[in-house]
Formats: structure tokens, C-alpha cells, sequence
């Protein structure tokens, strides 16, 4: 049997005829930039993640960035970040040239470890990007006491985290402000690029909508150095279409997992534990195993597609050599990069499906 990794075939075809309609509708209209569907989106979207209002953005990456301009975060500042995660959770800090500090993370959750955490602070650090990797929720309670009493931020990197609570809580709404990406591949994805910044400040809300659109809030009349990140309106359209079924498809996520937490029992299978603040949305079911590389190869040869995630943390990366960092500085991040597998877990994998992944897992 083959199990692909993803296949965005199965729900695409699914929703195609529901999703071109929308689409359609939005051509007709001729709503290609902001527009209706962005509007009704941004606010389905919001309730979805009991927020009063979203912003509707280009990508993940360009939420990222409009948050650190809201909090004024520029040269001389630092900002801390996961060494272990996608790049853009660090372009948060270099996009305003800030200076990305890395902290080593918990590899449970594989999110920021609150401890190394409260070692890097400095007079010069202005934030915490708190990232909800795979779907897991970060530890919150620890990060905000650790903001609140230095006086700094929490933006909360939710790009792999939409509908995932922290102790009943909405991610995204904890901290200063939450940014989501809506990549074709996320759990909730487009049909191209997206994104959206959350918060429970209206400020940092209406700083997010006047950038995007080139710091004009009045036609012509630009208050502030924008940019052209807004969201397209046939985006807007399908991700409507979209939403109607994420909570389902979270569920679906949440039922695969707990069978391959228990009915996997692969000798030295580190697999992702469930912590007492909340279960992940597990936009990845990432295990960890020291022989990482000749369990892929075996799974490649029973047909189940895997992959190897973040296989570099960002503290190695080339683009932050000048940082200084070296080989054993961070050594769960990197210990996390050279061990993890991340097996099938989207929504429409068939029950056959999963139990082929489960026996080739066990079979190694």
C-alpha cells in the first residue's frame, strides 16, 4: 500500500466545485484585492478563534512582520525566538533589524523552553516569538510571566496552530498579538497564500490594517511606511469555503493521532506526548528516534511517505552565522533536528491508511 505524506488532491476535489463557485463569485465581482470574500473570511475567521476581529494578510510571514512594526521592534532591540522551527519565526526580528536571539526548546512539545528562555533576557530584549510548532500549544503561563515581568512582548507564531487552545484558551489572543498562515499545506490552507494577525488589542489590529495596504488609511494619503501585503480576494473566497470544515478536519488530525500514540510501540520511539495545558491540532505527528534516517528509509520502502522537518536549526543556519552561534550551543534544538520524522496525519487518510503507517512503524 502507498500512503503519501500529503495529498491535497483528496479534500481540493472534495470542495471543487463548492470552492471554484466561490471563486467564480468573487471573479464576476471583480474582487481581487481585499474586498467581500477577505471581509467575511476575516470575520468568520476571527469568531472560529473567538477573536472580536482578524486581519487579513499575503502570508504567514508578512503577519510576522506587520506585528513587529505594531510593537516598534527595530535595530539595537532583541528578540527571542526557538531555535528550532521555519525561518520566518526569525524574520520577525531581521525584517525591522533587530537581532533574532535563539533559545533551546523542550523536546516533549518542541516548543520554547521557558527556562532557557528567562536566561536570555536583557535590557535589550523587547520580545518573545512563542511558536505553537506542529499544532502544539507553547507553554503560555510561564512565557507571559517571564514577558510581564521583564516588559516586553509575546507574539505568538500560530502558522501551524489554527483552532488549538492553551488551557481552554484560543492561541493567538495569550500574548500581545497571534499571526497565521494560511499556506496551501497548514490546516487551514488556501488555494495559494495567506495569512491574518489576530489580537486583543485593537491597536496593534489597526497598525496590522493600515501596513498592509501601504500605511494609507485615506486614499492617497499615507500616514506611515506601508506595504502591499493584502490579502487577494480569491483567497479570501476559498478560505471561506475552507473554514466551514476545519473544525471537523481538526478532529479527524486528533483521532489519527491517538491511535498511533497507541498502537505504536516502536523500541526508542520518542512520540509526541500530550501536555496537561492541551492536545495539539497536530498539523505534523512528529516521533523522534536515534536512527532516524534508516527508519525513514525503511518507511520510503513500505510506500509510507515521511518527512524530515527543520533538519537545521536556525542558530546553524547560514544566513545567522554572523551571530556567533556554533555546533552544541543549543542542544535539544539540534538533537530535535537530527532525530525527528514526521509521519501521514492529514484529515482524509483512509483507517486502512493509518494502520499500514502503524504496522511499517512497528515493523522496523
Amino acid at each position: 500500500m502507498k500512503v503519501p505524506f500529503l495529498d491535497l488532491t483528496r479534500p481540493h476535489q472534495a470542495l471543487r466545485a463548492e470552492i471554484l463557485a466561490a471563486i467564480a463569485a468573487a471573479y464576476d465581482a471583480n474582487r481581487f484585492c481585499l474586498g467581500k470574500d477577505v471581509e467575511d473570511f476575516e470575520r468568520a475567521f476571527a469568531a472560529a478563534c473567538g477573536a472580536s476581529d482578524a486581519v487579513g494578510v499575503s502570508n504567514g510571514t508578512t503577519a510576522l512582520h506587520l506585528v513587529a512594526r505594531a510593537l516598534h521592534l527595530g535595530p539595537g532591540d532583541e528578540v527571542i525566538v526557538p531555535a528550532f522551527t521555519f525561518i520566518a519565526s526569525a524574520w520577525t526580528a531581521s525584517y525591522v533589524g533587530a537581532r533574532p536571539v535563539f533559545a533551546d526548546i523542550d523536546p516533549a512539545t518542541f516548543c520554547l523552553d521557558p527556562q532557557h528562555v528567562a536566561s536570555l533576557i536583557t535590557p535589550r530584549t523587547k520580545a518573545i516569538v512563542a511558536v505553537h510548532l506542529f499544532g502544539q500549544a507553547a507553554p503560555m503561563d510561564e512565557l507571559l510571566a517571564i514577558a510581564a515581568k521583564a516588559g516586553i512582548a509575546v507574539i505568538e507564531d500560530c502558522a501551524q496552530s489554527h483552532l488549538a487552545t492553551y488551557r481552554g484558551r484560543p492561541v493567538g489572543l495569550l500574548g500581545d498579538a497571534g499571526t497565521f498562515s494560511f499556506y496551501p499545506t497548514k490546516n487551514l490552507g488556501g488555494c495559494g497564500e495567506g495569512g491574518a494577525v489576530i489580537s486583543r488589542r485593537p491597536e496593534m489590529l489597526a497598525s496590522a490594517r493600515l501596513l498592509r495596504a501601504h500605511g494609507m488609511a485615506v486614499r492617497y494619503r499615507h500616514d506611515e511606511v506601508g506595504y502591499n501585503y493584502r490579502m487577494e480576494g480569491f483567497q479570501g473566497a476559498a478560505l471561506g469555503v475552507k473554514l466551514r470544515h476545519l473544525r471537523a478536519w481538526t478532529e479527524r488530525r486528533r483521532a489519527i493521532a491517538r491511535r498511533y500514540r497507541a498502537e505504536i510501540h516502536l523500541a526508542e520511539c520518542a512520540l509526541p506526548t500530550v501536555p496537561e495545558w492541551g492536545e495539539s491540532v497536530y498539523h505534523q505527528f512528529t516521533l523522534r528516534h536515534p536512527r532516524r534516517d534508516a527508519l525513514r528509509e525503511h518507511l520510503t520502502s513500505c510506500g509510507v511517505g515521511t518527512d524530515t522537518i527543520y533538519p537545521i536549526p536556525l542558530h546553524l543556519q547560514p544566513v545567522y552565522a554572523s551571530l556567533g552561534y556554533k555546533s552544541g550551543d543549543l542542544p535539544r534544538a539540534e538533537s530535535c533536528a537530527q532525530t525527528v520524522l514526521s509521519l501521514p496525519i492529514f484529515p482524509e487518510l483512509t483507517d486502512a491508511e493509518v494502520g499500514h503507517v502503524i504496522a511499517s512503524v512497528n515493523a522496523f
